[in-house]
């Protein structure tokens, strides 16, 4: 039944994600003759000549079911806009986006393991075990595309080290590897961190320590029970990382899956959309299935007979200061800047360096970068923690729910939000609300996998078996066992992804699906920055810090939850 499931939910998405702009009433057919010729008038004769070609006379469903029957014989069809063959074009993609993703893999779990190894050791020693999390959230916060614009900058542009562009062996993947892989790592050691240290404060790791075992032994058992974990959201992150690559695939000319799958969809190349979508949540849902494969491999038996161990709740030991700092700077610099115009052009001022009159510098028009990035937090801000706290109630709702893997979280975790804006501003119209829209869609699958592994073990502990025995209601044991040991690593893995969510809600309005430019949205200064980025390194400086220090405060706020 879980097969089946997963298999509807699969055909579902690609049929939706490739004929939202069909039913939604534009006509494609426009878009391909545009598409193929510029210049050629988009009369009715031209336009019913391209309908016939690609068989949209028919309406949609008659169009998805011809797509269906020969997709069954390895058949996804041809291009609107190219005229070739759609697996031609997939066969290069899928084998640069597997090089690239594996890599990118590879890159996270090293930085994972960079983050939480002291911390681990510390532990086994018995000192404290207080990890990094606020340098996980500052690589976090970062861009991909901003890491890789400044990778670039430096080893290929400045030192030769490595090919700016392009893609011809694996040297081309170093760069654009790091780029996506820091990223995730960074969020991969706040899930490890929190379960490492459960797992070297649980009961069971004293009584191995008084019983002699060796401090060897006990760090196998340590990463084994911590590990079942984190292989969940590994799963969950590579997918994510195999279907929405397409930024640093645009930065360094990579001709991936995730940059193809863009291409089309703005071009309304509905054959490409549906074969890129087909392969990219086949993968996802391939990823989340081994993923909750090794967590049972992990934990063996334990996991269904009740022998599980909950780690002992622990007491909040950061102080008032430390919660506020990025609190206090945002709000300072939101109150410095929110007076001045964000708008004014000045030409004659363009790129001048931070001064008395302009404290953070101006862009390449001339506009004072303090208010565009004070007037930019009241609207990325704000929105992005709107969607943060809407994605955890998501998260919860459906991860404590569900007591088996969710076919569904993984699909959708490996859409990239790009692609979902595109097929909701075709109904919806572009806008703000489309754009959070497609980026809530996509960014409670990872929290919620998260949600339901810890709630699967919650449920799979002895105390729980015992508290069951004693008479326990399911109303006790859901709010006074099961949500306080869930609820504190969900809200740290949901509100470190805080500043990617602002990202993406600001990358989506300068693609022209929500706010529309000059408006000034952080991910807009960004992107408008990168151009003059060597030159004027504090147009892109200023709001990326603005990022780190709202993914800073998110969490360390997250970290007082008890």
């Amino acid at each position: 039944m879980r097969l089946l499931g997963r298999l509807c939910a699969l055909l579902g998405l690609t049929a939706v994600i490739g004929l939202l702009p069909l039913l939604a009433g534009r006509d494609p057919a426009l878009s391909v003759l545009r598409a193929r010729s510029a210049e050629r008038e988009p009369d009715a004769e031209a336009l019913a000549s391209v309908r016939r070609e690609l068989g949209l006379d028919g309406g949609p469903f008659e169009l998805l079911g011809r797509w269906s029957s020969r997709a069954l014989h390895g058949d996804l069809g041809t291009s609107w806009v190219s005229g070739e063959p759609v697996t031609g074009q997939l066969g290069a993609a899928i084998g640069v986006s597997v090089t690239l993703t594996a890599l990118a893999a590879l890159v996270a779990i090293l930085v994972m393991t960079a983050l939480v190894a002291r911390p681990f050791v510390r532990g086994l020693r018995g000192q404290s075990v207080a990890g990094r999390a606020g340098f996980a959230a500052v690589l976090a916060a970062l861009p991909e595309f901003l890491i890789g614009s400044v990778l670039l900058l430096v080893f290929a542009v400045r030192l030769g080290w490595l090919p700016t562009s392009g893609w011809r062996d694996l040297s081309y993947a170093v760069l654009p590897a790091i780029a996506l892989g820091t990223p995730a790592g960074a969020v991969l050691a706040v899930v490890a961190g929190d379960a490492l240290r459960d797992a070297l404060t649980a009961p069971w790791r004293r009584s191995w320590t008084a019983a002699g075992f060796r401090v060897r032994t006990i760090a196998v058992a340590v990463v084994r029970r911590a590990g079942s974990v984190v292989t969940g959201q590994l799963g969950i992150v590579v997918a994510g990382m195999f279907g929405s690559a397409a930024t640093v695939e645009v930065v360094f000319g990579v001709p991936g899956l995730g940059r193809l799958a863009v291409d089309a969809a703005l071009a309304q190349d509905v054959p490409v959309v549906q074969a890129c979508v087909l392969v990219i949540l086949l993968v996802g849902a391939a990823a989340g299935a081994l993923g909750a494969v090794a967590q049972r491999l992990l934990l063996g038996p334990a996991l269904t007979d009740g022998a599980l161990e909950a780690a002992a709740p622990r007491e909040i030991t950061s102080g008032r200061l430390h919660l506020a700092l990025p609190a206090v700077v945002v709000t300072g610099v939101v109150l410095w800047g929110i007076w001045r115009d964000p708008f004014t052009v000045d030409l004659a001022a363009r790129l001048l360096p931070p001064s008395a009159a302009h404290p953070m510098g101006t862009d390449a028009l001339g506009r004072d970068l303090l208010a565009r990035v004070a007037h930019g937090a009241l609207h990325t801000a704000a929105l992005a923690a709107g969607v943060t706290a809407l994605v955890v109630v998501i998260a919860l709702l459906v991860g404590v729910a569900g007591r088996r893997g969710s076919g569904a979280a993984d699909l959708v975790n490996a859409l990239p939000a790009v692609v979902v804006a595109l097929a909701v501003a075709a109904t919806a119209g572009p806008g703000w609300m489309s754009a959070v829209v497609a980026v809530a869609a996509v960014a409670w699958a990872p929290p919620a996998a998260h949600a339901r592994l810890l709630a699967l073990e919650q449920r799979g502990s002895a105390h729980l078996t015992a508290a069951r025995a004693l008479g326990a209601s399911t109303r006790h044991i859901m709010f006074r066992h099961v949500l306080p040991a869930v609820v504190p690593p969900v809200l740290r893995n949901a509100f470190v992804r805080l500043p990617a969510i602002a990202l993406a809600l600001a990358s989506l309005g300068y693609l022209g699906l929500g706010a529309q430019p000059p408006q000034p949205e952080w991910g807009v200064l960004l992107a408008e920055g990168m151009p003059n980025v060597e030159r004027a390194p504090w147009v892109v400086a200023f709001p990326a810090a603005a990022l780190v220090l709202i993914g800073v405060g998110a969490v360390v706020a997250a970290g007082r939850m008890r």
